[in-house]
């Protein structure tokens, strides 16, 4: 792109034929880059110095960042984030921030700028969880939920559904709740069949997301408090082998790139 653009200010002698890119003012370059993504600004920062100044410039990134952006740095050790630019904030919220002892993250999507946050299994109540007959802990570099415990074997993952039973019997139910009274619920047969239509993966032995619901948070004060469950409450049969990892709350519309693990 850059290559192509360059050549419109040039004729085939490399001679100047007018004004061209360079000469657009920084301000108006910034003014444009308002409208654009981050990764679209840093493209376009490439093509020359009036470009890259404006793609520095704080009162772009000011726009890029979310309203609430101070309390994500609040997580962040203060030498790390003080006297840096907007862009490296940007930069640096866009990356995975840990907290509460590293069970949670929160970071900013690299597109939209918009806040997505993770709950891993450790930051979460889980019944029995101290009870070894019910639950063990698995270390993994993968997530979500899935049936079945897998190990590597040669170097490859192999699933073991040896004790993978009940999943089929009854649904499993999804709950949220907020502070301001909003409500979603669904269920879900966890081993209902061999492959999930939704998304093309076969259930078992596969990391499978499910969708709970949707609210609404119309501003950052006061604040929004989520209560999330996962219920299967049915004593008339056992159940067995289901792995559970994470807790995603991310933007709906980012949803289908979530799916598709382009997300971070």
């Amino acid at each position: 792109m850059g290559a192509s653009l360059s050549n419109l200010t040039e004729g085939t002698n490399g001679m100047a034929l007018g004004p061209g890119l360079g000469d657009i003012p920084e301000s108006c370059v910034a003014c444009v880059f308002t409208y654009l993504t981050p990764p679209e600004i840093c493209n376009l920062a490439r093509l020359n110095r009036a470009f890259r100044g404006a793609a520095s410039s704080d009162s772009v990134w000011e726009m890029k960042l979310p309203c609430n952006y101070q309390d994500l740095l609040h997580l962040v050790p203060p030498e790390r984030y003080q006297d840096l630019p907007k862009k490296d904030i940007f930069a640096l919220l866009s990356r995975p921030v840990p907290f509460d002892d590293g069970n949670k993250e929160v970071w900013l999507d690299k597109v939209t700028g918009r806040v997505c946050m993770a709950i891993s299994a450790k930051g979460m109540a889980i019944t029995g969880i101290d009870d070894r007959r019910y639950w063990n802990w698995v270390s993994t570099e993968e997530s979500r939920l899935h049936l079945g415990r897998f190990s590597k074997r040669l170097g490859r993952r192999v699933s073991s559904f040896e004790h993978t039973h009940g999943w089929d019997i009854k649904p499993v139910k999804f709950e949220l709740s907020t502070s301001d009274g909003q409500l979603a619920s669904c269920e879900h047969y966890l081993d209902d069949t061999e492959q999930d239509y939704e998304t093309g993966n076969h259930k078992r032995g596969c990391w499978i997301d499910y969708t709970v619901g949707e609210f609404i948070v119309n501003a950052s004060e006061p604040t929004t408090e989520v209560k999330f469950s996962v219920k299967q409450i049915d004593c008339t049969h056992s159940k067995g082998g289901l792995c559970v990892d994470s807790v995603f709350i991310i933007p709906t519309d980012l949803k289908e790139r979530k799916r598709r693990g382009t997300l971070k």
